[in-house]
């Protein structure tokens, strides 16, 4: 399915195996401007069947679940449905899980510990081709690197930077600022709120930064930037 335009409703499809969950999650998003259920499954096998029928933009993911669990139904979904973005909901935020939903496709990854607004513009940036990782899946997609957590950098100016060496790959001191906060989960909106600039602006240097370094995602990018150093483990 096409990427939604600015004014277009973004279609829905809730998925997790417990009713409560997904009826409130359902009802959460339903009642959000700009935002439409179009069906919830209980399984991720009820999940790909449902994404032939209703041709959402966004699913919403649970993982753990009976019958397919959520990363095989990411997994079907994106070889059978390349336009739908996934975004993962799931109580779990562990190394493995991680990992797993994002080889599997997954554009997205919050613990279920988000807020309402934190789902809403996640939701929006999946649909609209930007990945959304929150701090809790940045930190275990890290752990997951080669060579975690064995002193890999101290910090965003401890080795690039003004008078020390200049940042790899040709960026500019910009994108290594819009790339140090991509890695610690913040989304479009939050990096120009923080950087007082445009959240158009903040999309050129992220556009930049990705075709200098070779990243697709924003999990390419949480990656090299501390493969790089240019933020702590």
């Amino acid at each position: 399915m096409p990427v939604p335009s600015e004014e277009e409703t973004i279609r829905v499809l809730v998925v997790d195996d417990q009713q409560a969950v997904r009826e409130g999650l359902a009802a959460l998003v339903g009642l959000t401007d700009g935002l439409e259920v179009v069906g919830q499954a209980g399984d991720g096998a009820e999940a790909v069947r449902l994404a032939a029928e209703t041709a959402p933009h966004v699913v919403l993911m649970d993982l753990r679940m009976p019958i397919m669990d959520g990363v095989e139904a990411t997994a079907r979904l994106r070889r059978d449905h390349p336009g739908v973005a996934v975004l993962v909901l799931s109580t779990y935020a562990d190394q493995e899980l991680v990992v797993a939903a994002l080889s599997a496709g997954a554009r997205g990854y919050l613990t279920k510990e988000a807020s309402r607004t934190q789902i809403e513009t996640a939701i929006r940036s999946c649909a609209h081709g930007q990945s959304t990782l929150d701090a809790a899946v940045s930190a275990r997609l890290v752990a997951s690197l080669p060579g975690a957590g064995a002193g890999a950098g101290g910090g965003a100016g401890a080795r690039w930077g003004s008078g020390r060496r200049p940042l790899p790959d040709g960026l500019t001191r910009r994108e290594g600022d819009v790339l140090v906060r991509i890695a610690r989960g913040l989304t479009n909106r939050e990096i120009a709120r923080e950087l007082c600039v445009e959240e158009s602006t903040v999309k050129t240097h992220i556009n930049n930064a990705f075709a200098k370094i070779g990243a697709r995602t924003r999990s390419d990018a949480v990656r090299y930037a501390y493969r790089q150093g240019l933020v702590e483990p």
